[in-house]
């Protein structure tokens, strides 16, 4: 079981990136992939799932609006596009997957990649 995440880097306040989520070794298309972030002396927090029971997202409060997640099946690959990015999204975005449904908590995903990193200036 692999996740590799890619498309991190540093941007400007108010621009966007997509970063990648490409899962191998698993049967993709019945896990739910979810975001997850943890910047310099926080906790982890939940960003974004895609599940596998009818497709359902899920977003925490502090992307809403910004935040799209989307899979594509064909791939083995789940995007997380970032929009209008902020200094508080500066972090170590990480993808993880567990059974077929979204969970805010980190501790119940088996599988986590290495992380990208995004950093935002002001």
């Amino acid at each position: 079981v692999q996740l590799v995440e890619s498309g991190g880097g540093l941007v400007q306040a108010g621009e966007s990136l997509r970063l990648s989520c490409a899962a191998s070794g698993f049967a993709f298309a019945n896990y739910a992939i979810g975001w997850f972030r943890q910047a310099p002396g926080k906790e982890r927090e939940g960003v974004s799932c895609v599940g596998r029971s009818g497709g359902a997202t899920y977003y925490g409060d502090s992307v809403k609006g910004r935040f799209t997640i989307s899979s594509d099946n064909a791939k083995n690959t789940v995007y997380l596009h970032l929009n209008n990015l902020k200094p508080e999204d500066t972090a170590t975005y990480y993808c993880a997957a567990r059974w077929r449904y979204c969970s805010g908590y980190s501790g119940t995903y088996n599988n986590w990649g290495q992380g990208t990193q995004v950093t935002v200036s002001s």
